[in-house]
């Protein structure tokens, strides 16, 4: 009885004082973990993903994507398909003007358009207001105000192209990140680094410096190289306060840059893919609360209507939408929906995820590229048509990654003429995966897969050889898809280098690969429109007045945003 007593005391022991030390302490080799004196460095009290600014969480399942109520129009581009798409976080309202005014002050500031180097980069990123514009309409004076005025500061930014969003998105996801690194003491803040450079007795051209920095942070390149992020200011950015810290607290870790074991990197900032627009849109808790993930909603709030039923609001529009022929706002003094054009953001009630404006006001561009069918056979799980996988390329010496000088910027020019800058200074230089990168790979093996299972040489009825293939499309990318979806051939160039127009009787429809889909219906559309599974598209370098955006977020770690915690 003695011999029990002293092992079950002994077994409580030692079972108290693992879980005890177990936090800092290897499961694998038991030697310590964040050691003050170097090894092994590892946040163990990470707390979770947290939800970055303007966004909210959209906890992921089971629902059915496409067209549940009955397809009058016939359009069969939005069959029924069930999907599953993974908890992620998207923005609560649509991106406004005021913040995409931001992001071009950002860029007037750091790449300023006076610097002949530069000037493309400002003006790429600038909305086209032109959109405005109607030939038997008076609408200059939104020309010229509805951007910059701050009467529309909070309403929803148009005239963005889709590869406008997408750079807009990577700006984010850096100052975000950017920021949080400063707030933790890895990076010194402007304020800090201003004051530092005043308070030393130097020439007056550094002082400028200081004041008028260039900030050009990438987090992918501060993750893989920190010491290239900010060029010839690296020296003082990463001299920030958690190199100076001298802590007895043996379990604070001490890293000299946030790698992404310290989980302060966050997911990118990115446009949402089709199915998680429409999933988010639908928000189905009030059905999944009984598995009911084929309910028939119609639109992102409950009911069948676009009035409310709800008795202090009573007869309310819902959403801003276009209500009839010359009907965009309703009757003076006794509106239907409050707006004639766009409304500011947060004017209706949210959905039941806490999404404003899934509804009406502006369709939103979302990330996929268009195809008439989703090819739920081959992929039901977090379904996305797009993918065109790129790796780091490679320094001349052969052990670094290479980073954007300041007179490397890569742009794309749009239909239109205008260049985009899509790769800045002192970001990472990208290539194509290669085949010797996907060598007995079996979950993919090229690069461009924006046509797979759907219009290249191996899913088409109708395809050529390579070398016919390419000769057929006169000299244009011949990744696209051209057999099965004969589009104009808009890239066509004559002997000044300058785009044609595609003359030619035969051909048989619109979609290519730069044919990007956009949801909901906007304050110019039907209420026919507002239907989340509506689905239809618009070329990726055009804009348009009824065209918007938000961005999202993917969740890393726990599905449900709860960690291990049980839920009934």
């Amino acid at each position: 009885m003695y011999k029990l007593f002293v092992v079950l005391i002994s077994l409580t022991f030692f079972g108290c004082n693992n879980s005890k030390t177990s936090k800092n302490t290897s499961n694998a080799t038991g030697w310590t973990i964040n050691s003050r004196d170097g090894g092994f460095q590892y946040n163990t009290n990470y707390k979770g993903q947290e939800a970055g600014p303007g966004l909210v969480f959209i906890e992921g399942g089971t629902y059915t994507k496409g067209k549940v109520q009955d397809d009058v129009m016939h359009d069969w581009n939005n069959t029924p398909n069930q999907q599953h798409v993974m908890s992620f976080y998207m923005d609560a309202t649509e991106v406004t003007n005021m913040m995409y005014l931001e992001y071009l002050d950002w860029i007037k500031t750091n790449f300023p358009p006076s610097n002949s180097n530069y000037t493309d980069i400002y003006n790429g990123a600038l909305p086209d207001t032109l959109v405005w514009r109607n030939r038997l309409g008076n609408t200059e004076d939104l020309v010229e105000n509805y951007l910059r005025n701050p009467a529309y500061g909070q309403y929803p930014v148009v005239g963005v192209s889709w590869i406008q969003a997408n750079e807009f998105a990577k700006w984010r996801s850096d100052r975000y990140n950017e920021k949080i690194l400063m707030d933790e003491g890895y990076l010194a803040t402007n304020r800090e680094l201003n004051g530092n450079r005043r308070n030393n007795d130097e020439d007056v051209e550094v002082k400028e410096k200081a004041t008028g920095i260039q900030s050009n942070f990438s987090i992918e390149t501060y993750v893989l190289n920190p010491n290239s992020t900010y060029g010839d200011r690296n020296e003082d950015r990463l001299n920030g306060r958690i190199n100076q810290r001298n802590s007895k607290d043996t379990t604070n870790t001490e890293f000299k840059s946030a790698s992404r074991e310290t989980g302060l990197i966050t997911p990118k900032y990115r446009l949402p893919s089709e199915s998680e627009w429409e999933y988010a849109a639908l928000a189905l808790q009030e059905n999944r609360d009984f598995n009911m993930y084929r309910g028939r909603k119609k639109y992102p709030w409950s009911g069948q209507y676009t009035r409310s039923g709800e008795r202090q609001i009573l007869g309310d529009q819902l959403a801003n939408f276009k209500n009839s022929d010359g009907d965009y706002g309703g009757i003076a003094g006794w509106s239907d929906d409050g707006a004639d054009i766009t409304n500011a953001v947060k004017s209706y009630a949210p959905n039941d995820f806490g999404l404003y404006d899934m509804a009406g006001n502006v369709a939103e561009w979302v990330a996929d590229v268009y195809r008439p069918i989703v090819d739920d056979e081959f992929n039901d799980f977090n379904y996305y048509r797009g993918n065109v996988y790129t790796k780091n390329e490679i320094s001349a010496d052969g052990k670094t990654s290479k980073i954007v000088g300041e007179d490397e910027v890569e742009y794309k020019t749009l239909l239109n003429g205008k260049k985009v800058a899509v790769r800045l200074p002192g970001e990472i230089s990208k290539i194509e995966v290669q085949e010797n990168d996907t060598r007995f790979r079996t979950n993919y093996s090229e690069s461009y897969n924006i046509n797979f299972r759907d219009g290249d040489k191996r899913s088409s009825r109708n395809f050529l050889d390579q070398e016919e293939f390419t000769d057929s499309i006169s000299g244009s990318n011949p990744e696209e898809t051209r057999s099965m979806y004969n589009s104009p051939n808009l890239r066509a160039l004559n002997d000044a280098d300058e785009f044609m127009y595609d003359d030619s009787d035969k051909r048989t429809s619109l979609i290519n690969d730069q044919a990007r889909v956009y949801k909901g219906g906007s304050w110019k559309d039907r209420a026919y429109w507002l239907d989340p599974a509506q689905r239809r598209f618009y070329s990726e370098e055009l804009s348009t007045d009824f065209i918007g955006f938000r961005c999202a977020m993917s969740r890393v770690g726990a599905k449900n945003g709860y960690g291990t915690k049980k839920r009934n």
